[in-house]
């Protein structure tokens, strides 16, 4: 293969470290690769909508994106985190050997706790929660998120007694203190400790090389514990465990279901000859439905249909197929736009500043006019998807920038002449024609649109609102009472949100899939 592979992964030190394994089997078979770390959603953008492309898993849908985009040629992933059903278009071309499968318990002093009626565990698996409440009933189990580093701090910096952790992954980055312990009587989650490498479909000549480095017992092992959880409907908010292993020509299978309490547990352990393994899955899936698992499943998916988030935009599907499964979505639009009757008087000499600060404006002299029509010589906006669209239908954006504070201290110090005209909305709650008019600089404001705060009382199991501009914050403020987080989509609306919320959080880039990105990594901490 003559070209360079390109190998996607997410940019923490485990996801590193897997990747580079695989770049270490690949360099030994004579193939040059190169690692593409990739963090954020915000800049992919794909031609279809992602739900038709199946694209879902939180911690594997930006690779999946990146490959579908060309950007990739391969993407390095925990098969654990992946997705049962991958997007069309992306198959599994390979697995490594497995590592360590157990879950480790990590002492904060030591393990005389595990025989004390009182103690606290702290892990973010509901797998994991679930077993340890079944064992130990009267243990306290408390929520730990973030990469190993950041768990392991957190044991360090709290009273917990422990935290349970994968083996396979502080074992590969060299942290697992030596008093660690092995959870052996813990099953697994699904192919937990087993590296996975993506391709896509079509592109035969790497899938072919990465047959060279397929690990076959291991994706024999995997296989049937993937199988296992997709036919239980189950995904990471499922307490699921499974287990496969081959030892003397024979394939052991081992699965549980628990509520998410552990007060209930359905178990159950099959052996089969390999080569005579393939229903082996079916054949454990069916006995746990059987035996109570479908109406324990039943209750599983009711405790998860209370709206957790709420968006203050109507959200597209694509959009909701973006946010982890921990998460429910709920949206409607907190502001109506009435577009206005912009006289022709404003338009009638070419102007030479205009400022545009949302698309809604865009969409407004688009209405009343022509671009051939709209004779702007400098033409200064807010925001990334705003500047694309006037670029596209009416013209050449002389600069932009991320809110509306910025642009005007970048007027005051750069703006040709000492006029600007400003297409806005009948709501305006941003600082830019005072900043303007403090420095000598006349803005003609014009009313393109009319701004209808249209809000409703969202239901006590919301944990936090998405905010798109200080009106969505007065619109929400109109029915409900501040709680929980905000999650804002820049910073002239956190400025709003902030004098009502006590959790203020700002998207890296001004876009609504940069809000749903902050919304995930709150709830995959």
């Amino acid at each position: 293969m003559s070209k360079i592979i390109k190998i996607g992964t997410r940019d923490s030190d485990l996801a590193l470290y897997q990747a580079k394994a695989v770049q270490s089997q690949l360099k030994a078979l004579g193939y040059e690769s190169v690692l593409h770390p990739i963090k954020s959603i915000g800049d992919l953008v794909l031609d279809k909508p992602l739900y038709e492309l199946g694209v879902t898993g939180v911690f594997t849908r930006t690779l999946d994106i990146a490959m579908l985009n060309g950007d990739i040629d391969i993407a390095v992933h925990s098969l654990k985190d992946v997705p049962t059903q991958l997007p069309k278009g992306i198959v599994q071309a390979a697995v490594l050997k497995r590592g360590n499968v157990k879950d480790t318990l990590l002492f904060k002093d030591n393990e005389e706790f595990l025989a004390s009626r009182e103690a606290t565990v702290a892990t973010g698996s509901l797998r994991r929660r679930a077993q340890w409440l079944n064992r130990f009933p009267t243990h306290t189990v408390v929520e730990l998120r973030g990469n190993v580093n950041t768990r392991l701090q957190k044991l360090k910096d709290n009273d917990w007694n422990g935290a349970i952790f994968a083996a396979a992954g502080i074992g590969r980055l060299d942290l697992r203190p030596e008093d660690a312990v092995n959870l052996d009587w813990m099953i697994p989650a699904p192919a937990q400790g087993t590296i996975m490498i993506a391709a896509l479909e079509e592109d035969e000549e790497t899938r072919a090389i990465l047959s060279e480095i397929n690990h076959e017992e291991t994706e024999i092992c995997t296989t049937i514990e993937r199988d296992f959880l997709n036919k239980l409907e189950g995904g990471c908010s499922a307490p699921i465990g499974a287990l496969a292993f081959i030892k003397d020509n024979e394939v052991t299978f081992e699965g549980v279901l628990l509520s998410k309490d552990g007060t209930k547990k359905i178990h159950v352990k099959r052996v089969k000859m390999l080569g005579e393994h393939h229903d082996i899955s079916t054949w454990c899936s069916d006995y746990i439905l059987e035996r109570g698992g479908n109406h324990l499943m039943d209750e599983l998916k009711e405790s998860y249909v209370k709206t957790n988030i709420y968006s203050t935009k109507s959200l597209t599907e694509a959009q909701r197929f973006l946010f982890n499964e921990k998460i429910k979505p709920d949206s409607s639009d907190f502001v109506k736009i009435s577009l206005n009757r912009i006289h022709p008087r404003f338009l009638k000499n070419e102007i030479k500043n205009v400022i545009i600060t949302s698309q809604n404006a865009v969409e407004a002299l688009l209405t009343n006019y022509s671009a051939v029509e709209l004779q702007f010589k400098n033409i200064y906006c807010v925001g990334r998807r705003t500047k694309k669209m006037i670029e596209k239908r009416i013209g050449k954006v002389l600069h932009s920038e991320k809110n509306a504070k910025k642009l005007a201290e970048y007027l005051v110090d750069f703006m040709e002449g000492t006029e600007v005209t400003y297409f806005c909305s009948d709501v305006r709650l941003d600082d830019l024609p005072e900043i303007l008019t403090e420095n000598n600089i006349k803005v003609n404001e014009v009313e393109a649109y009319q701004t209808k705060l249209d809000s409703i009382k969202l239901p006590e199991s919301v944990e936090g609102v998405m905010f798109y501009s200080p009106s969505t914050v007065q619109s929400y403020k109109k029915e409900n009472d501040a709680n929980g987080i905000a999650f804002c989509i820049g910073e002239t609306t956190a400025k709003e949100a902030s004098k009502h919320f006590d959790d203020v959080r700002i998207a890296k880039v001004p876009t609504v899939e940069s809000v749903i990105e902050l919304v995930n990594e709150h709830y995959t901490k």
